[in-house]
């Protein structure tokens, strides 16, 4: 169901009861680009309460306006289609304030929590009047290419009004914690029976990998100034009978840098559903990442992911997969191309579905279910509201 034009009636059938806690998330990501922490959190939390997850604009011929279109999962994306002439224009942020005003009022949010995923929302929201402010800070976005230099001063600002900061790592927290009196680690979760899927491999192969010889090594996520391109070339060069599988979308980055070669494969971006096929044909899970500013505090998603699928992880040493995974011997830990390559080799001679009680055992304790209660939890504290036990907040803090 999608709405280009949102009345702004008070009576709609739409109408939420009055005592109803709506979520709206500000966010840098679209609903719609890759399926990770916003997307796993905001549909569980769509079971409690309703969900405006809002994008950034996008630019295109024709009137401003609000497309508001409800995901299978009960979230709402809020696209704000903005004419094309204002891009850039001081208006920008005034004109998205007056349509996210008219949502509001069209959709009856009276009572409701700001859930921000990116500071850079901020001056959208300065005379709204929450019960509660929440900054998941999932990224050092500040830290990315291309970072707006306003970012540091309106997380500053943020900081100064949320009730509520979370974290999307370890790292990332310990930055944090002493900038604001209430900060809680939540690292990447993961969904185990998703990926446990891929531990049985007799299926049929997608067809875009089922011709792609033996051994496999594989990586699936945003492909951008984050991953180590040098290190996957050397890889590839020395050990030309590996396979390297790489899933995901280009960003920021030329993608003309990628390497190109017979043993490299570029397969596209893929569903979240489609995921565990392709890695139900790998050998080995690969997080070739590299050591600048956009990856100091990461928390990679993939990592649980690819133990879940039963996959052998070869990682560079990256914070927070040192701890806990290479810690605790479910990931190998490597820098360089000769210490990647024999990490790999190492990896492939352990074969996959190795330690699985092991990885049962660790990410048991860190599912999305899991992570979602405990962060509605805290959110729901910071309104003197006692809904959920001590016992699930006090989890809040993730090793």
């Amino acid at each position: 169901m999608t709405h280009d034009e949102l009345s702004a009636d008070p009576t709609a059938d739409h109408a939420a009861p009055l005592d109803a806690l709506d979520l709206i998330c500000f966010s840098h990501l679209r609903w719609n680009f890759v399926f990770q922490r916003p997307q796993h959190l905001m549909t569980r939390f769509a079971a409690h309460h309703r969900v405006f997850f809002v994008e950034e604009p996008i630019y295109q011929d024709g009137p401003d306006r609000l497309q508001l279109t409800c995901t299978d999962g009960g979230v709402q994306v809020v696209v704000p289609a903005l004419a094309e002439w204002r891009r850039g224009g001081d208006s920008v942020t005034a004109v998205q304030r007056a349509l996210l005003r008219r949502m509001m009022r069209g959709e009856r949010v009276r009572r409701y929590a700001l859930w921000f995923l990116t500071p850079m929302a901020l001056p959208l929201t300065r005379d709204l009047s929450p019960q509660t402010i929440v900054y998941d800070c999932m990224d050092e976005l500040s830290g990315f290419a291309g970072a707006p230099a306003a970012l540091p001063q309106l997380e500053e600002e943020l900081l100064a009004r949320a009730a509520l900061v979370t974290t999307g790592g370890r790292s990332l927290y310990e930055s944090k914690r002493g900038r604001h009196a209430n900060v809680h680690a939540f690292p990447s979760s993961v969904d185990l029976g998703h990926f446990a899927r891929a531990r049985d491999a007799g299926g049929p192969e997608p067809e875009d990998q089922a011709a792609i010889p033996r051994p496999r090594l594989g990586y699936a996520g945003v492909i951008d100034e984050r991953m180590d391109v040098a290190l996957v070339r050397a890889v590839a060069e020395a050990h030309p009978d590996w396979q390297i599988v790489l899933l995901g979308p280009t960003a920021k980055i030329d993608p003309a840098v990628l390497p190109r070669l017979p043993n490299v494969h570029r397969l596209g971006m893929k569903s979240y559903g489609e995921l565990p096929d392709y890695l139900a044909g790998w050998d080995v899970g690969l997080l070739p990442f590299a050591h600048n500013d956009a990856t100091r505090f990461i928390s990679p998603t993939k990592t649980p992911e690819y133990l879940a699928a039963g996959l052998p992880v070869v990682a560079t040493a990256i914070r927070d997969v040192v701890t806990p995974y290479g810690d605790a011997g479910l990931a190998r830990i490597a820098d360089g191309p000769e210490a990647f390559g024999r990490a790999v080799a190492d990896a492939l001679a352990e074969g996959r579905c190795g330690r699985l009680s092991d990885v049962d055992q660790m990410l048991g304790q860190g599912s999305w279910d899991e992570t979602a209660e405990r962060m509605r939890a805290l959110m729901l504290r910071t309104l003197g509201t006692e809904e959920l036990s001590d016992a699930v907040v006090a989890g809040g803090d993730a090793p």
